[in-house]
């Protein structure tokens, strides 16, 4: 009998512990936060944006779905899905504590026959070196007692059970038992999913998907420059553009999020540690691009306050969006809630509507809270437009 056990009951944990106990399998949640255990085995949801998932809480919340801080309370698992953040220091090197407190508690654990799965976007080679050692050391026990495999999360925030039902989904292992054991278990719960070689070839797979998008919209941003610099309408341009063998991306303030941003530095550092800086040196391009289109904009927006007939400090800036995308509530990352913080350090007068957000939630993050109509000069961000009081 299959009991799961999944670490991280985040944004893309709950939805997958939801998605497993709907299947039939009873799931024991473990995460630090015990308020939000406490609202699951009410059948309460923590995550109300997310589609569908009220439902699956309440029907499983402290039923099949048992959160609990306390890793012995998963002992009877035989399956452990790792599901928790990797950040990035300001070099951009990834951060593993988080993830290495996680592995440990698990080693201790598991016993012999139980498979271990990461979910978690990280550097290839981290799941066979790192994670395979973390796990060893505190269990005990050696890989073939116990097996391990990477499946990338490859969800999207707001639709993540949809995702997890239709869109297809890597597994592979350590080594090729672990991989033919975990794809047996996930196949339970994962209805399109597929066995590649190895662990590190699945972790390779998810952020080359980030460095795709993020060299993509790099083009588009680039592109958006050089059409306002020789006078062609860029949106024109791309709807003709676009076809069946082009698909040029849309513009944007840069890339944000906990995802597109951090991946391609995954390979970027690889490739400077073995001193191969020119293997990916379109990678560093587009991080760099993406992050200086927050340059263009201020530009422009200072144009269009030179604009109004007032001294440019009492100009009323209305940014309208600082998540890093619309409809989700988070702002890792994000390049228009950098534009807000740019322009307050240059003393112009500047605020924020996010429908995501209340007045106090800006006001506790330190924004100013400031309604469109209020404002001399709105900048949508999500649309890139700006509207300018008569």
């Amino acid at each position: 009998m299959v009991m799961a056990s999944v670490i991280g009951l985040g944004k893309a944990g709950l939805p997958l512990a939801a998605t497993i106990a709907e299947s039939g399998i009873k799931v024991v949640g473990i995460d630090v936060d015990e308020e939000k255990c406490r609202m699951i085995n009410q059948g309460m949801n923590p995550i109300p944006e997310e589609k569908g998932l009220d439902e699956l809480i309440k029907k499983h919340g402290g039923k099949n779905l048992i959160a609990t801080t306390d890793y012995w309370d998963a002992e009877r698992c035989n399956l452990f899905i790792v599901i928790v953040p990797l950040f990035v220091d300001s070099l951009h090197n990834p951060d593993f504590s988080i993830m290495e407190s996680a592995f440990r508690s698990v080693g201790r654990v598991i016993k012999e026959g139980d498979v271990v799965v990461l979910e978690t976007t990280v550097p290839p080679l981290t799941t066979e070196t790192i994670v395979r050692r973390w796990l060893e050391e505190e269990s005990g026990l050696k890989l073939g007692q116990f097996y391990l495999a990477h499946s990338p999360e490859r969800i999207m925030t707001g639709y993540s059970l949809s995702r997890l039902r239709e869109f297809p989904k890597v597994i592979g292992g350590v080594d090729r038992k672990s991989g033919e054991m975990a794809y047996d278990l996930y196949k339970k719960f994962i209805p399109n999913l597929h066995l590649v070689s190895n662990a590190r070839t699945a972790e390779f797979i998810k952020v080359i998907e980030g460095c795709y998008r993020d060299v993509n919209i790099a083009l588009a941003n680039e592109l958006l420059k050089i059409a306002e610099e020789i006078g062609v309408d860029f949106y024109e341009a791309r709807k003709y553009a676009n076809h069946e063998y082009c698909h040029i991306h849309l513009p944007s303030t840069g890339v944000g999020g906990h995802c597109i941003p951090v991946y391609p530095w995954f390979l970027i550092k690889e490739m400077e540690k073995r001193e191969k800086f020119e293997k990916a040196r379109l990678l560093r391009t587009a991080r760099e691009v993406n992050d200086e289109m927050i340059d263009y904009w201020i530009e422009k927006l200072v144009l269009e306050c030179l604009k109004v007939d007032k001294p440019l400090s009492e100009v009323k800036i209305c940014i309208r969006g600082i998540t890093f995308r619309e409809g989700v509530k988070e702002t890792y990352h994000s390049r228009a809630l950098a534009i807000v913080q740019r322009l307050r350090e240059k003393g112009l007068n500047v605020g924020a509507f996010d429908e995501m957000f209340s007045p106090k939630e800006l006001e506790e993050m330190g924004i100013s809270p400031m309604k469109p109509e209020d404002a001399d000069i709105v900048f949508d961000t999500f649309n890139l437009k700006f509207h300018t009081r008569a």
